[in-house]
């Protein structure tokens, strides 16, 4: 790959995904500004392995703090090459229960950070000749579970958001790409426990978390995401990969009507 001499930024790099990514980045010569939404996290993850990544404490709701991280990229080690959107949290809930709070977090941490992310990041990467935007959706965009309603609002919500940036700013050289995991070994899902479901209908079937199923590692999706910031990924804007682990082409109940 060719990140060696780069510089990114990469929220909610603390953990999971996003710590995934840091830590990649840096084992290929790039310089990273990650941050994490409180300091106790920073403090946990703290790797002094690498003088060419920084952690601050910012909150991806802020327009100011957004501002704040993208600058200190460019302050710290001289410009913007990449932008990787990781931050999220997840919530459950139907259309019925799911409070207007709980709506408006998770929309407003997993879709509005994107946006102020990105927005502060477009200048920085357009003074560099353009770059790379990363964000991470998921598979529930796509194809929901039950009683995920905000989460997935959110992601399919990132989906757009990505095509539209794809579009927007392809004249600035700035290529702009979602990926959409399936379930991941991390914090967030570890977590999130697992919702209530209905018994499997087709018996025969194996069906999630059985011995043949198994979640992605979080390096095997930070390896997506470092092909889509790097140029050997230079074709593909406007992207949504589904590393989901065939879990799209493979849905063992989607009769939904019922009898």
């Amino acid at each position: 790959m060719s990140l060696r001499g780069t510089v990114t930024v990469v929220t909610g790099g603390s953990t999971g995904i996003g710590r995934a990514v840091v830590e990649k980045l840096a084992v290929q010569g790039g310089a990273v500004v990650y941050c994490t939404h409180d300091q106790a996290t920073l403090d946990a993850e703290a790797d002094a392995r690498w003088e060419t990544v920084f952690g601050t404490v910012a909150d991806v709701r802020s327009a100011h703090d957004m501002s704040r991280v993208m600058d200190e990229a460019v302050r710290r080690y001289g410009g913007l090459d990449g932008l990787v959107c990781c931050a999220g949290i997840q919530t459950y809930g139907t259309v019925e229960d799911t409070t207007e709070a709980d709506w408006h977090y998770v929309l407003d941490t997993n879709l509005t950070g994107m946006f102020l992310a990105a927005k502060y990041a477009v200048p920085r990467l357009r003074e560099r000749g353009g770059g790379a935007i990363v964000t991470i959706s998921s598979v529930q965009g796509l194809t929901p579970a039950e009683r995920v309603l905000g989460y997935s609002v959110s992601k399919a919500g990132i989906d757009a958001l990505t095509r539209s940036m794809a579009v927007d700013h392809a004249v600035d050289r700035i290529r702009v790409n979602s990926v959409a995991p399936g379930p991941v070994d991390t914090p967030l899902v570890r977590a999130a426990g697992t919702p209530p479901t209905r018994p499997n209908p087709h018996p025969g079937q194996v069906p999630p978390g059985s011995p043949r199923a198994r979640m992605a590692s979080a390096d095997e999706i930070a390896d997506v995401v470092l092909f889509l910031l790097d140029g050997t990924s230079s074709y593909l804007t406007g992207a949504t990969i589904r590393a989901d682990g065939g879990m799209h082409v493979n849905q063992s109940d989607v009769l939904l009507v019922q009898p």
